[in-house]
């Protein structure tokens, strides 16, 4: 999905034990010295009550609205210039919020080149994939083909970790969901490769994007969430905007207003403040209740398709649909024998 990429980045610093104080230390890590207090990082351990699963569903309208907005910002605009400047509105937003917070990144080049590498990974590049697809496909089944995500994951942590192996039932879940691109593209159209099936490959490579920015974002545990989500946006977004300007020249561009206001709105609210809302959601219930955005985010992503652009899903894209959420229950009922 093109948002709920973000929550295995954010895994480890929203949920991760503080570390014990060492006595002999006699001056912070640089990388922690603008950080919050470990208690206000700390997770609050408590039962889900209805305010959760509220915010849960308003988070997962809100991602799943992405895909229907992107589809508006790509009628009149380069699928470039729709992401160039969807990061930059959101990495603006980000970086006054963190600052607000008192979050900032460590200046070491090293870290800020993970940064950068880390946010091309899972910003720049699955975005970029995302936009260039809807072009020609619709919404909805750009939605069904980025649920694959959390499957990508788990193949990706079992190819290059030794403590996140696959089981049985991982295995069938990424099974089912393979099954699921396959029936919702078509046998056929995989063999003869047209542009359609190009671009729906494409908005599946984004999924593996996400996949890789999960494992990648794991060695960046331990720094300021907010300030590092802001330098992923903002990283990606130097990146992006000179390409734009040089491929698109968008001072030449005639935007529609609907499609002016869905990638303002795209950049501010699903990406900036769906960050910071996830965020709140993990802090306040946790990791593993936050996952089940994996199953709203498609749903919404179908609904909200045929509500404002009156899509239709086929009967494949539908059984594709099951066929995936049903891989991402197996796979989470693995991972939760695993722990």
């Amino acid at each position: 999905m093109a948002e709920p990429g973000k929550v295995a980045r954010l895994h480890d610093d929203l949920t991760a034990t503080p570390a014990p104080k060492i006595q002999a230390q006699s001056r912070p890590a640089r990388h922690l010295r603008h950080a919050r207090p470990s208690h206000m990082n700390a997770p609050i351990a408590r039962t889900p009550g209805l305010a959760d699963y509220g915010l849960l569903l308003l988070l997962g309208a809100m991602w799943g609205a992405s895909f229907f907005l992107i589809k508006i910002g790509v009628g009149s605009v380069p699928p470039l210039t729709v992401t160039a400047a969807r990061l930059v509105l959101a990495s603006l937003l980000l970086l006054i919020l963190a600052r607000m917070m008192g979050q900032t990144l460590p200046s070491d080049p090293r870290t800020l080149a993970l940064v950068a590498f880390t946010g091309f990974i899972g910003n720049a590049l699955p975005f970029s994939l995302i936009s260039w697809g809807q072009v020609k496909i619709e919404s909805g089944l750009s939605a069904i083909l980025m649920a694959v995500m959390p499957l990508v994951t788990y193949l990706l942590a079992h190819i290059f970790t030794h403590e996140e192996k696959l089981n049985r039932f991982k295995a069938m879940g990424v099974a089912l969901g393979i099954g699921g691109i396959v029936v919702l593209i078509g046998p056929a159209k995989l063999a003869s490769l047209g542009q359609e099936t190009i671009r729906q490959l494409a908005v599946a490579a984004a999924a593996v994007c996400y996949g890789v920015n999960a494992l990648l974002a794991r060695r960046l545990s331990g720094l300021p969430p907010l300030a590092l989500v802001a330098g992923f946006m903002l990283s990606s977004a130097a990146v992006l905007v000179p390409a734009s300007l040089i491929v698109d020249q968008p001072w030449l561009l005639s935007p529609t207003p609907s499609a002016i206001a869905a990638i303002t709105v795209l950049g501010l609210l699903q990406t900036a403040l769906g960050t910071v809302l996830m965020m709140v959601i993990v802090r306040r219930t946790g990791a593993s209740f936050f996952s089940q955005i994996n199953f709203l985010v498609p749903l919404f992503g179908v609904l909200w398709g045929f509500l404002v652009l009156a899509e239709h899903p086929s009967v494949n894209a539908l059984i594709a649909l099951g066929m995936i959420l049903s891989g991402i229950g197996l796979a989470r009922q693995g991972a939760a024998r695993r722990s």
